[in-house]
């Protein structure tokens, strides 16, 4: 197998060859009609306000990595243990992207060929857990993910599921909250062989050592779902769940702003277990193009004006909630320690699936949602969930949340010709400035 220097040589020596044209003007001339659904998507995203929490701009450097030859590459396997041949080059990025990851983190090992956070959900209960074991997972009406135990999904299907939920506290404001107390009670109840600690609408620091003590009180693994999160661990200013679980699980498309893919990060001990859950059991081939685009994510993490980044991620949450506040919102817990924020927007006499639409048409991208212990439906809600992580990106600041809340109002009261407002916000903030 060739070296790293072998390699290396191999690159400066190919980059000497003429460029063909393989971009966009290629797509163009030989499907227009795709094309212009490609500039179309390009538009929306530079003229609308994008506060889907689970979205991010990704680099110039990570588009490129996805749209490199490394798509082309089949890779069953790990480096220097391919299930094909001429996998030298490619072995080079997954370890660079490996080892990228552990420092990041401070994780022993890696995995970081899961396609999305689901398939890396799925391959740590596949290495840990068998069909039939008991896991407590956050409750789905209370902000749980789908593979916490929805009966739609592999988790309610596969295992016996037990929801905590958030404590519903003595006005909106002041409830919302994990209830360790009863956390507690529920893993003596039903002694679960794993806890599952996370969610995808939880705006609160979670307490990892509290889970820890618990996890150890009932013998249960403590798998830590930091989807939303990581990205924040990775500039510092999230607390760090590696030391405290057993297995972390995460996308690396969100606050982490890399490429849409999962990863897992876990202790030596159950590396083994781990590499096998992912393949050969629950996947094929890896993406490359997407692992590479992995690596630049991770060195871009490392640097110092990420952390900065990370930083006024939050700042700029707590800033908006804070106005939507201001507007007539009432703020779930109060406030957010992330970049995540869950609003009932009740007041405004709307659904949060009305509240979805109406923002929608203003050119405002956010999600609905069903707020613990909700008087609407499921499929309608009373709330409203976003997140600052797409935003900041652009460059905006606390100085631009009252606006950004300022507009969502607007929306929600039904106010003509906002799309224009927006747009011009954005427009001052390109996220790919020429």
């Amino acid at each position: 197998m060739p070296t790293a220097e072998a390699s290396s040589a191999h690159i400066a020596a190919t980059s000497a060859l003429p460029a063909r044209d393989t971009g966009f003007g290629r797509l163009r001339d030989q499907d227009p009609e795709l094309a212009d659904i490609l500039l179309g998507e390009t538009q929306r995203q530079a003229s609308c306000l994008q506060l889907i929490a689970g979205e991010n701009f990704t680099s110039p450097a990570v588009l490129a990595a996805l749209g490199s030859p490394l798509a082309n590459k089949y890779a069953e396997g790990y480096p220097g243990h391919r299930h094909h041949a001429g996998c030298e080059l490619v072995d080079l990025a997954e370890r660079l992207a490996v080892e990228r990851a552990t420092r990041l983190f401070g994780a022993a090992h890696a995995n970081v060929q899961p396609y999305s956070g689901s398939s890396a959900v799925l391959a740590a209960y596949a290495a840990l857990l068998v069909p039939g074991d008991t896991i407590l997972a956050m409750s789905l009406a209370h902000g749980g993910h789908l593979t916490h135990g929805s009966e739609s999904n592999f988790s309610g299907r596969w295992f016996r599921i037990a929801g905590y939920g958030v404590t519903e506290g003595a006005s909106f404001e002041e409830g919302g909250r994990i209830d360790y107390d009863r956390l507690r009670i529920l893993a003596h109840q039903h002694r679960p062989k794993a806890i599952v600690c996370g969610g995808i609408a939880y705006p609160r620091t979670i307490d990892y050592a509290a889970f820890r003590e618990i996890a150890d009180d009932v013998g249960a693994y403590l798998i830590v779902d930091a989807a939303h999160t990581l990205g924040l661990v990775a500039g510092g200013a999230s607390p760090n769940p590696v030391p405290y679980a057993d297995v972390v699980c995460a996308t690396t498309h969100k606050t982490l702003r890399g490429p849409r893919g999962g990863m897992i990060l876990c202790g030596a001990d159950l590396a083994q277990r781990i590499d096998r859950a992912v393949f050969p059991f629950s996947q094929g081939g890896p993406h490359m193009h997407a692992i590479a685009a992995k690596a630049a994510a991770f060195a871009e993490a490392a640097r110092p004006e990420f952390a900065l980044y990370a930083h006024q991620v939050i700042a700029n949450a707590r800033a908006l909630a804070d106005a939507m506040a201001g507007q007539g919102m009432r703020i779930a817990t109060g406030g957010t320690d992330t970049h995540l924020i869950a609003a009932d927007v009740s007041a405004f006499g709307v659904t949060g699936m009305r509240a979805r639409g109406l923002c929608a048409g203003a050119g405002i991208v956010l999600d609905k949602y069903t707020l613990p212990y909700d008087k609407e439906p499921c499929a309608a809600g009373s709330g409203i969930r976003l997140g600052t992580a797409a935003v900041t990106t652009q460059g905006m600041g606390e100085q631009q949340m009252p606006q950004v809340a300022d507009l969502i109002a607007r929306a929600l009261r039904e106010e003509r010709g906002l799309a224009n407002r927006v747009a011009e916000l954005v427009g001052d903030f390109p996220p790919y400035p020429v």
